[in-house]
């Protein structure tokens, strides 16, 4: 990595900062079903684990293991995460990350939804910060150099 390049931690903190921004993930167990768009709760007290809201019947509800991908609002962060979807059973949790965004898909209230954590074991995360010189190279034709390009890193703890 360029000693201008952020560190694996900097770039995990804005990961968690471009995920509050826009808290959408795809995800979906590695069963060979489809991912799906889910919206994602984060508890600070419990790095390395996302939190999603879903149907008692949803795909991911029977639990497994699961990969998930983000892509920043502004297509300027990118991430790819690896772990395990379970059930949330601390109904503190539950009551603490429900709010009216989540109540909006579930018109019968809090017994029809579960919440799923979703353990995070590894994430590959990118920064697409371009410099402005690339960006030039981009519009014009050339070869980005590599100090001219984004930040990467793999990581084992997000939080």
């Amino acid at each position: 990595m360029a000693e201008n390049k952020d560190s694996p931690q900097e770039i995990a903190a804005k990961f968690l900062a471009k995920l509050e921004e826009s808290p959408f993930i795809m995800i979906g167990l590695m069963d060979g079903n489809h991912s799906e768009p889910m919206n994602v709760k984060i508890d600070e007290s419990q790095p390395n684990t996302l939190f999603v809201f879903s149907g008692k019947d949803n795909r991911i509800a029977k639990g497994g293991q699961a990969m998930a991908q983000f892509v920043g609002k502004g297509h300027d962060f990118f991430a790819c995460l690896m772990g395990a979807v379970s059930e949330e059973t601390d109904r503190a949790t539950f009551d603490r990350l429900w709010d009216n965004r989540v109540e909006a898909w579930f018109p019968n209230g809090k017994q029809d939804a579960r919440l799923n954590r979703f353990d995070i074991d590894s994430a590959e995360l990118w920064e697409t910060d371009v410099s402005v010189s690339g960006r030039v190279k981009m519009l014009f034709g050339g070869t980005i150099q590599p100090q001219e390009s984004s930040s990467h890193a793999v990581v084992d703890q997000i939080g």
